[in-house]
């Protein structure tokens, strides 16, 4: 069942100073399915960021239409976004996010508070949440007490808190070590067939990418190629690093663990 529904979205940009205008993006169409785990990538400035911006409701297309769940996101007004993305939406972002003020297990919470969950219910969902992710044991502890990779663990956590149907991530492995980034997306890809929630994952890292089920190559505010994975991560990886290869600029191309360097 589709559960994601990009239809014709434009983005332009105006300058306040001329009639000049750039064009992020150009009537991008496509359909991300429950439980699917889809990357996003491209190089700089091709539009990626733009496109997750939009679907999480924090920037609005020019023109076209988003709809998760049925319902259409561009006409909601900030008051009933704001509710929809609470319930709905959980976002990953390269810089986790945390509040350095708050400990963990308060970031984690804090979507829930703002929504007027009981606090037995809270705990009942961090309780077994924390456990899944291995965070129980530095929940107590304050975001700068604790290592990169768990941070990102309790941001992960903090975004799966409100059982979101979607989760957008944004590079979600820029920030970590190598080992940490592999642990980081094996939680990914547990989440996604465990909780069944969609993932959609921006990613200049072809490691990363060939977690996912399906990537969509942006190219100048469109889409230029889709892989799909077959059996084999490995061809998989292969695959994408020839793609990445066609359409220039940045990527991050590790060797695929026990294979020689690309």
């Amino acid at each position: 069942m589709e559960l994601l529904q990009v239809r014709n979205i434009s983005k332009v940009y105006r300058t306040s100073r001329s009639a000049a205008e750039f064009r992020a993006l150009n009537n991008i169409s496509f359909s991300v399915r429950e439980g699917e785990f889809v990357g996003v990538m491209g190089a700089s400035g091709s539009g990626k960021t733009t496109l997750l911006n939009i679907i999480g409701g924090i920037d609005k297309p020019t023109t076209g239409k988003c709809v998760i769940a049925g319902q259409d996101i561009t006409v909601l007004d900030k008051s009933r976004l704001a509710q929809f993305r609470i319930k709905n939406i959980g976002f990953i972002f390269q810089d986790f996010n945390l509040l350095e003020t708050m400990t963990l297990k308060e970031n984690i919470l804090l979507p829930l508070a703002l929504n007027g969950y009981s606090a037995a219910e809270m705990e009942r969902r961090l309780n077994q949440l924390s456990a899944d992710l291995g965070i129980g044991r530095v929940l107590a502890k304050y975001p700068y007490e604790v290592s990169g990779g768990e941070q990102q663990r309790a941001a992960a956590c903090r975004a799966l808190i409100t059982n979101p149907k979607i989760i957008l991530a944004d590079e979600p492995t820029g920030n970590l070590d190598s080992n940490s980034g592999k642990a980081l997306l094996d939680l990914l890809s547990m989440i996604n067939k465990k909780y069944s929630a969609a993932i959609l994952m921006v990613t200049h890292d072809v490691f990363a990418a060939s977690y996912c089920h399906r990537i969509m190559f942006i190219r100048d505010g469109e889409i230029y190629n889709e892989l799909y994975a077959g059996e084999s991560r490995k061809h998989f990886f292969d695959a994408i690093i020839d793609v990445v290869g066609v359409l220039g600029g940045e990527a991050y191309e590790p060797g695929f663990p026990g294979c020689a360097k690309h």
